[in-house]
C-alpha cells in the first residue's frame, strides 16, 4: 500500500484488500438498485397515471447521462486534489478514467489516496452511483411538467457544477469543508440537502402544475411506490455500509444504525398523521422510512444504535412537518417533497450528527457549529447555482411544456407511449 499518498497512485496488487473490495463492488450494485428501480418505481407510483412513464424515463435516462459524464470529467473534478483551487474543486488527472488500469505492467494497479486498499475503478464506480441517484431525486420536485430535453441538460450541468464541487469540498480529504472537520459519512449534506435545495429552486422556477391546490392528484400506483420503498430500504444498507469502503465493524454498525432509523422514521411519521388525521397511509409509511434513512446517512459512520433511534424519531417528525406545514409556507409545487424529505432530513440528520458522534466509534469528535456552516455553505451553494443552471437552460431550451401537453399527460405528449389496461 502506498504511504501518505495525497492524490491518485499505483499500489502492488497484494496490498489490496480482497474483502473490502468485494464489499464495495456489492455496495455499488445495491447502490444502483437504489436508482433503477427504486427511485423510479417510488416516484412512478406516486404521480398520475399519464405521467407514470415520463417520470420512469427521467429517472433512466437521468442515470444514463450521468454515468457518462462522470467517466468523462466529473469524478476527476470530484475526487483528485485541487492544487490551486483552495479546496474547490479537483483537477483533470483523471479525466476520461486517465489512469485507471485494472493491472499496470509493473504489476501495480490504481488506487484512489482516499481508498487505497480498493481498485480505484471500484471506488469510481462506487461514487458514481451516489452521482446517479443525487440527480435523479431531483426529478420528483419537477415532474409532470418539465420537458424531457430539458431536464436531461440541466441534469448534466448540475451534475458538473453543482454536485461534483461539493462532493470535493466535503469527501475529498483537501476540499475545504473536509478541512473545517465537517462529517459526512454517506451524503447527508452532498446528496441530500443538495438534491433538496436543487428541487426547491426548479420547484420554483417551474411554477406550480395546473389544478395544483384545486384538484386531487391522486397517485397513480402506491404499490409501486412500495416496491420502491423496499428497494431503497434495502439498498441504504450498501449507501451507508459501503461508505466505511471495507468489510469491517464500522460497515456492520452502518447497516445497524440505518436499519433502526429507517424503521424509527417510519414510526414516527405514522403517530404524526395518527395525531394530525387521525389515520395511518401507506404512503407515509413510505415517506418515513425515507425519512429516517435520509437523516441517518451523515452519522451513520459516526453514533451507535441508540443515537440512531433518536435521529430516526426526529426526521419522521420533522420531515413530516416539511412535507405539510413547511410546503405550505413555501408555496412551492415541489410534487414529490424532495426538499421536505431529503432537504429538510438532511439538515436533521448533518446537525445531529455534529450533537450526537461519538469519538469511540470513528475517533472523530462532532461540532454543531461545523455541522451548521457546512449545511449552510452547501444549501447556498445548491440554491444559487441551480438558479443559474436553469437559466442557462432556459435561454437554449425553455424549461416547461405547453399546456396542451401538460393537460394530456407528458407519456403521451413526449414520448407517445401509455400504460396498458
Amino acid at each position: 500500500m502506498p504511504d501518505n499518498i495525497s492524490g491518485p497512485a499505483l499500489a502492488a496488487l497484494d496490498s489490496l484488500s480482497g474483502a473490502d473490495t468485494a464489499w464495495v463492488m456489492v455496495s455499488t450494485a445495491l447502490v444502483l438498485l437504489m436508482t433503477l428501480p427504486g427511485i423510479g418505481l417510488f416516484y412512478g407510483g406516486m404521480v398520475r397515471r399519464f405521467n407514470a412513464l415520463n417520470t420512469m424515463a427521467s429517472v433512466m435516462a437521468i442515470a444514463a447521462l450521468v454515468s457518462v459524464l462522470w467517466f468523462a470529467i466529473a469524478y476527476s473534478l470530484a475526487f483528485t486534489p485541487g492544487g490551486e483551487s483552495g479546496g474547490f474543486i479537483g483537477g483533470l488527472s483523471r479525466a476520461g478514467f486517465a489512469g485507471l488500469q485494472y493491472l499496470g505492467p509493473d504489476g501495480r494497479v490504481a488506487v484512489s489516496h482516499i481508498a487505497p486498499r480498493l481498485p480505484e475503478s471500484v471506488f469510481a464506480l462506487f461514487q458514481l452511483s451516489f452521482a446517479v441517484i443525487t440527480c435523479a431525486l431531483v426529478v420528483g420536485a419537477l415532474v409532470e411538467r418539465m420537458k424531457f430535453g430539458a431536464l436531461l441538460g440541466f441534469a448534466g450541468l448540475w451534475l458538473l457544477l453543482v454536485y461534483a464541487p461539493i462532493a470535493h469540498w466535503v469527501w475529498e480529504p483537501g476540499g475545504w469543508l473536509a478541512q473545517l472537520g465537517a462529517l459526512d459519512f454517506a451524503g447527508g449534506a452532498v446528496v441530500h440537502i443538495n438534491a433538496g435545495a436543487a428541487a426547491l429552486v426548479c420547484a420554483y422556477a417551474l411554477g406550480p402544475r395546473q389544478g395544483y391546490g384545486r384538484e386531487p392528484f391522486l397517485p397513480f400506483n402506491l404499490g409501486l411506490t412500495m416496491a420502491g420503498t423496499g428497494l431503497l430500504w434495502v439498498g441504504w444498507f450498501g449507501f451507508n455500509g459501503g461508505s466505511a469502503l471495507a468489510a469491517d465493524g464500522r460497515a456492520g454498525l452502518a447497516m445497524v444504525v440505518t436499519h433502526i432509523a429507517a424503521a424509527a422514521g417510519a414510526l414516527a411519521w405514522m403517530l404524526a398523521e395518527w395525531w394530525t388525521r387521525q389515520r395511518a397511509t401507506l404512503l407515509g409509511l413510505c415517506s418515513g422510512v425515507v425519512a429516517g434513512l435520509v437523516a441517518i446517512t451523515p452519522a451513520a459512520g459516526f453514533v451507535g444504535p441508540r443515537a440512531a433511534l433518536l435521529i430516526g424519531v426526529a426526521a419522521g417528525f420533522a420531515c413530516y412537518w416539511g412535507a405539510t406545514g413547511l410546503k405550505r409556507l413555501l408555496r412551492a409545487d415541489d410534487s414529490l417533497d424532495v426538499f421536505g424529505v431529503h432537504g429538510v432530513g438532511g439538515l436533521v440528520g448533518a446537525l445531529l450528527t455534529g450533537a450526537l458522534a461519538d469519538p469511540a466509534i470513528s475517533g472523530q469528535q462532532g461540532s454543531l457549529l461545523t455541522q451548521l456552516i457546512a449545511c449552510a455553505a452547501v444549501l447556498a451553494y445548491s440554491l444559487v447555482m441551480t438558479t443559474v443552471v436553469l437559466f442557462i437552460v432556459s435561454r437554449f431550451a425553455g424549461l416547461r411544456v405547453g399546456a396542451d401537453a401538460e393537460r394530456q399527460g407528458l407519456d403521451a405528449a413526449l414520448h407517445n407511449e401509455r400504460l396498458g389496461g
